[in-house]
């Protein structure tokens, strides 16, 4: 090994030690990405002097974790898998009873948030029966998600990311570059903290959505990881993953499709 390695794996090792985040579940290209990112953004040229920063920095550790979770997103990401899931929302609503979704990760909650307007927006939805909740590993994700502030900015366009939507102004207030979602809408989702890794399964829903975060998982963890989720679904429930994304050779026999070029699945015995 070179020194070079050595010092990425003592980054590692300080990583898992001082944040709240276990990177040998994730591949090694990812992690070398988040964290030359971070050096850049420190002017660090070595893994070496990038780990004198970390050990002596809380704020780098906190920046770090926020990099390391992943929080990219947007509302209605791939609008074709957002139309393919309106008939799924239809059908669940039309039973008589609630109907609990889960979003995981969710990030700066913008994909819980375009559920509840989609729910909202579409009159063949009964919203009224919707719950949702989003969970990520990121607690700030999370105190972002739950105020329910976006910003346009030069790199991402908030109005037209809600172009899905007949009347996008209905579900946020609009004040110059900022939108808040409404209260109509934070109605029907909670957030709460949960780690895909580490914590255990939850239980009891009817449709969840694990977009984008399977791409990022270590081979050898995928599967587990994919577990969780699909042990969290009612027989005959739902899964969405990434559209680059596939369920796991160990888990097939257990989902059919349903629209499998927008990767939506569902639970089979």
């Amino acid at each position: 090994m070179s020194q070079i390695d050595r010092d990425f794996q003592r980054v590692l090792e300080e990583i898992d030690g001082s944040v709240d985040f276990e990177p040998e579940y994730y591949n090694e290209a990812y992690l070398s990405r988040r964290i030359s990112a971070r050096m850049r953004r420190r002017d660090v040229d070595t893994h070496a002097d990038y780990l004198d920063v970390l050990i002596d920095s809380p704020e780098e550790r906190a920046a770090l974790l926020d990099s390391l979770t992943i929080n990219v997103t947007n509302f209605f990401r791939n609008p074709k898998m957002w139309e393919a899931l309106r008939p799924v929302l239809q059908e669940l609503s039309a039973s008589n009873r609630r109907v609990r979704i889960w979003s995981a990760p969710c990030a700066d909650g913008r994909e819980p948030y375009s559920l509840a307007m989609l729910a909202l927006d579409d009159p063949s939805i009964d919203a009224s029966r919707i719950e949702i909740l989003g969970t990520d590993i990121s607690e700030d994700a999370l105190a972002h998600a739950r105020e329910g502030v976006y910003e346009t900015t030069r790199t991402t366009d908030i109005e037209a990311e809600l172009g899905l939507l007949d009347d996008p102004l209905k579900y946020v207030e609009k004040t110059e570059t900022r939108f808040r979602v409404t209260p109509a809408v934070q109605s029907l989702v909670t957030f709460e903290r949960h780690d895909l890794i580490a914590d255990a399964q939850k239980s009891g829903f009817d449709l969840a959505l694990c977009r984008n975060l399977l791409i990022y998982i270590d081979s050898a963890f995928k599967l587990p990881v994919f577990e969780t989720v699909a042990e969290s679904l009612v027989d005959g429930g739902h899964l969405v993953v990434g559209m680059t994304e596939t369920i796991p050779a160990g888990c097939r026999d257990g989902f059919e499709p349903v629209n499998k070029r927008c990767r939506i699945y569902k639970r089979v015995r």
